[in-house]
């Protein structure tokens, strides 16, 4: 693909000022630096831009391209030509560019990871709610040096190598000269510290995995997928920030005959072909037990009946669902010769001659011998 006019890529006339020249890249390369622009295209754009900048910014290959175009820069234009290896990435460019506005203090208090728990539920749980107990397996701050990572009876001093500042200042080659900017201490990890003797413990981390238990509250009316917060039940915070929180997300599992959607709850009722034909007074489960259900005469398969607010109640406390009742007649697969013989008379009423079918070998083997 033919590369853009840098001009253009940085939204500027030819012949430009070089204010205005780094006005245009610096609002650029901010709006799509990878760190701050999560778009997928962010990344390739904030390379085009500052190779854009990196020749125009520069008088000579200015001329050359000004008189040439991309031709007049060979090879060795733009990054083709230079070794970017050590130079730290888009946020050692960005850093040293805007005055290391970009990095954050290492030594400043932030919070600590969150977690995700997934529970499984039974039905009855998660329709009336429960009281659980989890194990959660995390990091959690060392008990034996009380998170400051020195064994006990040792003591911490200044950092050598950053004289606890966190951070060592490093010089480096880059498009726009040679730029001074700041990293996290190598030997320190940002902490400004260092141990006369780790906690043999934790290994001077603070911090160790440990599985914890932790109380859960199962909320009445809960779904599948539905997740509550325990707050500052996640992870340990750093330098004294707020711990993180644990996300308890829900898996109900299913009910031996009972079917939910949302608040609603579905039962099939399976009825006899006399009691569909009859009618009837039966009794059908719910969430509290069993209720009476009339069933008019001629009731068919796929009837439905509603029986308002005995579904779920919404987790939120907002009302309560209903449960809907299927009605499947079923057809009956043994007879008494009674039973056979007043279905043949109900047929012939009802103006139907049956022929009936052999049930099984033995049943065709007598009618054989029957003649029949």
């Amino acid at each position: 693909m033919a590369k853009r006019d840098y001009y253009e890529v940085l939204g500027l006339s030819k012949g430009a000022s070089k204010e205005e020249i780094k006005r245009a890249y610096k609002k650029l390369s901010k709006k799509y630096h990878p760190d701050i622009n999560k778009e997928a295209d962010a990344e390739d754009k904030f390379k085009e831009i500052a190779e854009a900048y990196e020749v125009l910014s520069d008088d000579q290959k200015k001329v050359q391209y000004d008189q040439f175009g991309h031709a007049g820069m060979g090879q060795g234009a733009g990054f083709g030509g230079q070794d970017f290896g050590g130079f730290g990435g888009f946020e050692d460019i960005f850093s040293s560019f805007f005055g290391g506005g970009a990095r954050r203090d290492p030594n400043a208090p932030r919070q600590g990871n969150d977690l995700q728990y997934q529970m499984n539920v039974t039905f009855e749980e998660a329709v009336f709610g429960a009281e659980k107990e989890i194990s959660v397996k995390k990091e959690v701050e060392c008990d034996t040096c009380d998170g400051s990572g020195a064994q006990p009876g040792t003591n911490i001093k200044t950092c050598s190598t950053c004289g606890g500042r966190g951070n060592v200042h490093v010089e480096q080659n880059t498009p726009f000269g040679r730029v001074r900017s700041e990293r996290t201490c190598p030997d320190c990890g940002g902490t400004g510290k260092e141990f006369e003797e780790k906690c043999s413990d934790c290994g001077g981390t603070g911090r160790k995995i440990k599985t914890v238990k932790i109380s859960v509250k199962v909320p009445a009316g809960v779904d599948t997928g539905q997740q509550i917060r325990l707050s500052g039940q996640g992870e340990p915070g750093i330098n004294g920030g707020p711990a993180g929180d644990l996300y308890v997300v829900f898996n109900v599992q299913d009910h031996a005959y009972f079917d939910r959607s949302g608040e609603d709850i579905f039962y099939t009722l399976e009825l006899s072909i006399a009691q569909a034909a009859l009618g009837d007074e039966v009794e059908v489960p719910t969430l509290e037990g069993k209720v009476k259900l009339t069933i008019p005469a001629g009731t068919q398969t796929g009837k439905r009946f509603r029986l308002k607010e005995k579904g779920v109640q919404n987790v939120h406390g907002y009302g309560r669902g209903d449960e809907y009742v299927t009605v499947k007649v079923m057809t009956p697969v043994k007879m008494t010769n009674r039973q056979a013989e007043l279905l043949r008379e109900f047929a012939e009423i009802d103006g139907h001659d049956i022929t009936e079918q052999p049930s099984n070998f033995f049943d065709k083997t007598k009618r054989f011998f029957k003649g029949e």
